[in-house]
């Protein structure tokens, strides 16, 4: 029955983004995100549902005429200028062929990344691609949250298979960025009910974040949750959430978890975190060494049994700034940081300058949770191989046509806008007679 379920989601929804693309852009991110296809347990698991997506989209662009550049603001320039540079790195690393499975993984992503720059053209699609994007993990966020309590945090909780997500320490730094998403939607909700219920699903995504027993996710929530604190309007409503999920969730946590994030501490004894400054050690050396980097993956024994200190056992980079920096070298490094630092002072501009106007408070909302999310990123990601994740690109996206919707004062143009109407779900109400 899942099969079928997903299946016909992903059927209908492609033959919908023929005639309106940007429905195409909203099934590729659920699908590439949640990975529904994942929970399924017969034909649907290895159906090629994001291809479908894909290609129905890139169709659905063909012919619309309700498109725009794609390069809307400093942000995407970078992000085309680290694509080509990771491409090239590609072309000279040391396994080309070994490395065009990630290559075409990772230009997908930033292809759709553009679709849906060029598509995402009004404020209700930047909107409902917030609610999409951070739907579905809220959904995942929820039944793990809901895992967590049930078992006393004695299992961990872990993402869908074979996604970007699967790992319980990826998971939980993906759902650390998704609790600012949630409030940023949660913001503009008006019936008291449905807010209540958006902290509801907030705190079981905290949950189920805690219950992955991630230590890098353990850092990145505490960062992180300062630091939404600090920058939301309710701070006494904020404070008062934090304080519940510690003394609720935290005390039922088993001593398996506490003795984890004990770990943290001594991390000198620890074989794992060993092996991950190891890791971190090799990447430099390749850098220094090879100025386009290793590839889509510096993780080879050459490399390791030349440059290991503590060990030479191959091991992932354990943090996006590490892999990058193996991956692609120096230049692919200060591109990729380039590119979250505009995308920060861009979320940045929005909080300041969206707030200015009624029409506008929206930007502003999503300027300073974009920030917050960024910040638990940053953090976690120094822990985490999360270079390519779809999530951190979407909050890029819409950070970008929000400044553009702001700057271009488009709320005095979209006033009459329905998007359901528009892709006939609505029918627009007749026009009045009138009289001599």
């Amino acid at each position: 029955m899942r099969d079928l379920l997903v299946v016909g989601i992903v059927l209908v929804g492609a033959i919908w983004a023929l005639r309106h693309p940007w429905i195409g852009v909203m099934l590729w991110t659920w699908i590439s995100i949640m990975n529904p296809h994942r929970y399924t347990w017969s034909f649907a698991y290895d159906a090629p549902v994001a291809a479908i997506a894909a290609v129905a989209t890139l169709l659905g662009l063909l012919f619309t005429k309700e498109r725009q550049s794609p390069f809307q603001g400093a942000p995407t320039v970078i992000l085309f200028l680290f694509a080509l540079w990771v491409t090239i790195s590609w072309l000279m690393g040391v396994d080309v062929a070994g490395d065009y499975a990630q290559w075409d993984k990772v230009m997908k992503i930033y292809l759709m990344t553009f679709v849906a720059l060029v598509l995402l053209n009004h404020k209700q699609k930047i909107i409902a691609f917030a609610w999409v994007t951070a739907g579905s993990l809220a959904i995942l966020g929820a039944n793990g949250g809901v895992f967590t309590l049930l078992t006393g945090g004695n299992y961990r909780v872990w993402g869908p298979d074979f996604s970007f997500i699967a790992d319980n320490n990826h998971m939980a730094l993906a759902l650390i960025m998704t609790i600012p998403l949630l409030h940023f939607l949660q913001l503009q909700l008006s019936r008291a009910w449905l807010r209540h219920g958006m902290t509801v699903v907030m705190l079981l995504c905290a949950a189920a974040a805690i219950g992955t027993h991630s230590r890098g996710g353990f850092l990145a929530i505490i960062a992180m949750t300062v630091f939404l604190w600090w920058r939301s309007r309710h701070k006494i409503l904020i404070g008062m959430a934090i304080l519940f999920a510690v003394l609720v969730f935290l005390p039922f946590m088993p001593e398996a978890w506490w003795e984890r994030m004990r770990t943290i501490d001594d991390y000198a004894e620890d074989p794992s975190a060993m092996g991950r400054i190891n890791a971190w050690i090799v990447a430099w050396e390749v850098a220094k060494d090879n100025f386009f980097g290793a590839g889509m993956s510096y993780q080879h024994q050459m490399f390791f049994s030349l440059y290991g200190v503590h060990e030479t056992v191959v091991r992932a980079a354990h943090s996006i700034y590490f892999q990058i920096l193996g991956n692609h070298g120096f230049v692919g490094l200060l591109l990729y940081l380039l590119l979250w630092i505009v995308t920060y002072r861009y979320a940045g501009w929005l909080r300041k300058n969206g707030r200015k106007n009624p029409e506008t408070r929206w930007a502003s909302d999503l300027g300073a949770m974009v920030q917050v999310s960024l910040v638990g990123f940053a953090v976690g990601g120094a822990f985490l191989s999360m270079s390519y994740f779809d999530l951190p690109y979407n909050m890029m996206v819409m950070v970008v046509l929000a400044r553009r919707w702001v700057e271009s004062r488009a709320w005095e143009r979209e006033a009459n806008i329905d998007l359901l109407g528009m892709i006939g779900l609505r029918r627009k109400p007749a026009a009045k007679a009138t009289t001599a």
